[in-house]
């Protein structure tokens, strides 16, 4: 094993300026997975599972989900949300049982609901509540992507070393390009989150500026026959 005294941050920036592998790409269509946007993990000096790294985060969330949905690609956005009793959170949310804890974001409870500085469009895109990490795990993601022949997927949010990490290996593993725009995620602690970026980008997914992601947008134009 390698021991080093840079920071994760540092390793991050080194492994961005001298990519090991050649990226995956964009593919012909792209969805935007939108992960657990929601009160819980946004709203910083509420409550204390919240978390900020980068500033314009939800306004680049907010603005390329307004892209795809206007270029007629699919926009989804998860939440995370249990039942009174906590016991639909399984063995993973219910180690611990405080007002902060993962089985106490209740449904219709502040913590569940989406930043206000985010907005989903609830007739056209696609609002999954997931349970355990992947936005893959027990939701229709799956179905809704070989509907829209999708062989590409944006993924923001948070955290970015636990349901970004888990929802991109799991894009990867589905046959999927996978795309973190580095803007759009978050964590907890900046080594976490650049610990994560590193993997992510030598092994899962292309970390790119979303301003990428925001020009294939621009320069998408849907074919004849695509469904809408």
């Amino acid at each position: 094993m390698q021991t080093t005294d840079k920071t994760a941050r540092q390793i991050y920036e080194e492994v961005r300026a001298n990519p090991a592998r050649k990226r995956f790409g964009f593919g012909a269509r792209l969805a935007v997975v939108n992960v657990d946007v929601q009160r819980a993990y946004t709203a910083v000096g509420e409550f204390a599972t919240a978390y900020q790294t980068h500033p314009r985060q939800l306004e680049f969330i907010d603005l390329i989900s307004s892209r795809a949905r206007a270029k007629s690609l699919p926009v989804i956005w998860t939440y995370v949300a249990y039942m009174a009793s906590g016991e639909d959170a399984g063995v993973w949310g219910t180690r611990t049982d405080t007002p902060d804890s993962l089985q106490n974001i209740k449904f219709g409870s502040p913590r569940s609901e989406f930043d206000e500085r985010v907005h989903p469009d609830r007739e056209r895109d696609a609002i999954y509540c997931k349970r355990m990490p992947s936005a893959f795990f027990e939701t229709p993601l799956q179905s809704l992507l070989v509907w829209h022949r999708i062989d590409t997927l944006v993924i923001t949010g948070g955290s970015t070393s636990g349901c970004i990490r888990a929802t991109a290996v799991d894009s990867l593993s589905r046959g999927y390009r996978t795309i973190v725009p580095e803007e759009c995620v978050a964590d907890k602690h900046e080594s976490y989150h650049y610990a994560n970026l590193t993997d992510l980008m030598l092994k899962y997914a292309d970390v790119v500026p979303v301003q990428e992601v925001i020009d294939w947008l621009d320069g998408y134009a849907p074919r004849g026959g695509e469904p809408r």
